[in-house]
């Protein structure tokens, strides 16, 4: 596991996307997770939504089940599956800018409930879903055993959790740790950082069975290189992004400097991106 020098707490986590909330939906949008490049023709859009429907497929949906979106952003995945799928998700996001904005939103079919709630107390009961996932919201999990024993908690017997995660290498090099996978926990807000195998423990030890694990590092990396240039583009027409960036009482403004490293970490390998999938056994 990669520990931050300096600890990370879930309030930290949740000031960091109240207070890039306008940026992440410039910059990101918001589907606030990479996009999945398969002919790597895709535009930014069609990636983010690629990246949704590979997680759907895995996931075997089918309309009824109830789905629990753990670490749900803005919503809009949430209500991507309850549109296409006629699923009703019921998602959690420590961040209330993005609850509030989540909130604005509504679907057609199926249904999709945001609350602004810490995952590992979550106010679920036992047996709840058919199916959980979590985009790039483990990572800030204070404690990623908790994370998958509450995941295991509210899915029923026969259920499954989709996990995409960004991931340490294996074995790194003391210089990957120093200069990239310790700072972008920092500077992310991340209070670790597993490896494949960190996860893999987590989840049988929760009483899981991995069915799956697909690298995706190649097909994702594009996503940090059109942020940089969406990035650059603000800073040179927008007033707002140049007073954020010599605001010293901006704590998150060092984040920029992560966008950086994150695109070195997928070139050099120092860094994975996989979409993990997990079975409950069924009720005997």
């Amino acid at each position: 596991m990669i520990l931050p020098k300096q600890a990370q707490t879930t309030a930290a986590v949740a000031r960091h996307y109240d207070e890039l909330d306008p940026f992440y939906r410039e910059i990101w949008g918001e589907h606030v997770h990479h996009g999945y490049w398969e002919s790597g023709n895709e535009t930014p859009s069609e990636a983010a939504n690629a990246l949704v429907d590979l997680l759907c497929a895995r996931l075997q949906l089918t309309p009824g089940m109830r789905v629990c979106d753990i670490g749900c952003g803005y919503g809009a995945t949430a209500r991507r599956l309850a549109e296409l799928h006629q699923v009703d998700v019921d998602g959690l996001t420590v961040s209330q800018a993005q609850a509030s904005h989540a909130a604005r939103h509504t679907v057609a079919h199926g249904s999709v409930t945001i609350q602004c709630h810490d995952w590992l107390s979550n106010p679920f009961a036992h047996a709840s879903f058919e199916r959980a996932y979590a985009i790039e919201s483990s990572e800030h999990m204070l404690d990623k055993q908790a994370f998958f024993d509450q995941a295991y908690r509210v899915l029923k017997p026969g259920g499954m959790l989709a996990i995409y995660a960004w991931l340490a290498c294996d074995q790194p090099q003391p210089w990957e740790v120093r200069h990239l996978l310790e700072p972008i926990c920092r500077e992310g807000r991340l209070p670790s950082m597993g490896d494949e195998q960190d996860y893999r423990r987590f989840a049988q030890h929760s009483g899981f069975t991995v069915a799956s694990v697909t690298d995706l590092s190649v097909q994702v990396r594009k996503t940090w290189a059109i942020c940089l240039r969406r990035l650059a583009g603000k800073v040179c027409t927008d007033a707002a992004y140049l007073r954020y960036l010599f605001d010293r009482r901006a704590s998150n403004r060092v984040f920029i400097v992560t966008l950086f490293r994150l695109l070195v970490a997928y070139r050099t390998g120092s860094m994975r991106y996989c979409l993990l999938v997990l079975h409950k056994a069924p009720a005997r």
